[in-house]
């Protein structure tokens, strides 16, 4: 008997949806998990150390069918940020965005051209 191929109902949705909090988390994650499947597989010939294989066995050749099937079975996963940390990385970054600038000081090209003749 032939081997039954995976679709995008195996796995099912819902058993997706159980595992982010949202369809717009489910389509992110395995958007960007698959897009690194892809880059892994284009890359096969070359070294390359930052992009990690394909999590689970899989008969699809799809990379997003591959990614929602790790989703399912838990070896991908997201972390979402609290709101509180997201500003206070902000506010540091701006600061040190200030802090160089009165290091290096103003540019001539920062300032707007005199219009005296």
């Amino acid at each position: 008997m032939a081997q039954r191929r995976h679709t995008l109902i195996e796995p099912p949705i819902e058993q997706l949806l159980e595992t982010v909090d949202s369809k717009f988390t489910l389509v992110t994650l395995a958007a960007r998990r698959g897009r690194e499947i892809n880059q892994y597989y284009h890359s096969l010939g070359e070294f390359s150390g930052r992009v990690a294989s394909p999590q689970v066995t899989s008969t699809s050749e799809k990379a997003l069918s591959i990614a929602f099937e790790e989703i399912a079975a838990g070896k991908c996963g997201f972390e979402r940020k609290d709101p509180e940390e997201l500003a206070a990385e902000a506010a540091a970054e701006a600061a040190a965005t200030e802090d160089a600038a009165s290091v290096f000081g103003s540019s001539v090209f920062d300032t707007p051209p005199s219009t005296e003749l």
